[in-house]
């Protein structure tokens, strides 16, 4: 089922258009850009926007951050498609730049993550502008600002043109990652979401209406520039990640400009960072287990940023036929660029 675009004369008439909360730059930009229903709340859009879709907040947030960010040479930008290992990666790069002012061994319970959401210590910069159109970005350190984003790589461009920034980047099979987002909305939806939810979602995922969709070019656009521009873009798989965490560690320290010495690799503090930052203990923390987090619209449990974190869940929940309809869509988007999921 091909999904099509609305006209770009669609009326100004869904609800969160009206709030007051969207700056005139934000609602002319609605009322001007395709448009399809959200497929889980149909009180609400999604907007396509440079060729990718977003909710209204992040049609002000990415139109915000494109005004007024100006990435620094030293910032550290953490980017993925949503569910892809997002609060890993965080929980990951946070850990290693900041292990020599929290010793694990030696102060383990000051550690932030102890009592912080990943996604805290790491707000995402959608978010951030989505709020507020300027926001204080003084409160990170100057020496290297660790943020993060949904935004496809083509959102970021006019914001990081002429810095030396670095960017880390983390994909995950398309098939888990559809699955996760599927078990993460209904956290947050009407108490109709069930089963059949998922069958739109798919249809949907497959071409490409989603939130920061479509899948596929969100995820070529940090590869291609990864392969042009290795010293400012690392790409990272979720599946080699999770297959050999001491070696993909020990490169994203390094890339990060925060290597691991030998004395630290034989100590054990590779494997120290890799247990603190673990699904089952992150997951099992009382932050993470009870705790809320304000994001964009309201808050969330901490709890649905914990699922399982597995590779492959997808079997359980995915037709045959599923599978192989997003394994040859996959093939076919990614063949001509050497890249494999």
């Amino acid at each position: 089922m091909k999904i099509h675009a609305s006209s770009k004369d669609s009326k100004f008439n869904c609800p969160e258009e009206a709030e007051s909360k969207f700056t005139q730059e934000t609602r002319d930009m609605l009322s001007s850009i395709p448009k399809q229903k959200v497929w889980w709340m149909l009180s609400e859009h999604i907007y396509q926007y440079q060729n990718f879709w977003y909710r209204a907040e992040e049609i002000q947030g990415i139109l915000s951050m494109q005004r007024n960010f100006k990435a620094l040479d030293s910032d550290l930008i953490v980017a993925s498609y949503p569910k892809c290992g997002t609060t890993w990666l965080k929980a990951l790069s946070f850990a290693i730049i900041n292990r020599h002012h929290f010793n694990t061994a030696t102060s383990k319970e000051h550690h932030p993550l102890l009592t912080s959401n990943p996604h805290l210590l790491l707000p995402f910069l959608d978010s951030l502008y989505s709020k507020d159109q300027n926001p204080d970005l003084t409160c990170f350190s100057v020496n290297n600002r660790l943020l993060s984003t949904h935004f496809p790589l083509e959102g970021l461009l006019e914001c990081i043109k002429d810095s030396k920034c670095k960017l880390i980047y983390i994909c995950r099979d398309p098939k888990d990652a559809v699955i996760s987002f599927w078990h993460f909305m209904a956290k947050h939806s009407p108490k109709n979401f069930g089963t059949s939810s998922l069958e739109v979602l798919f249809e949907r995922f497959c071409d490409g209406v989603v939130g920061y969709g479509p899948f596929w070019d969100h995820v070529l656009g940090y590869w291609k520039m990864s392969l042009q521009f290795p010293q400012k873009v690392l790409f990272l798989r979720y599946e080699e990640l999770k297959n050999e965490p001491n070696h993909h560690l020990i490169k994203l320290a390094q890339f990060l400009g925060y290597p691991f010495s030998a004395e630290e690799v034989n100590e054990g503090v590779v494997e120290g960072l890799i247990k603190l930052c673990s699904f089952d203990h992150l997951s099992n923390l009382e932050v993470n287990r009870n705790g809320k987090i304000t994001i964009r619209k309201g808050e969330i449990e901490c709890s649905a940023f914990f699922r399982r974190g597995e590779v492959g869940d997808h079997v359980n929940y995915l037709t045959p036929a599923m599978v192989e309809r997003l394994d040859k869509i996959t093939q076919e988007k990614f063949l001509d660029y050497g890249l494999q999921i």
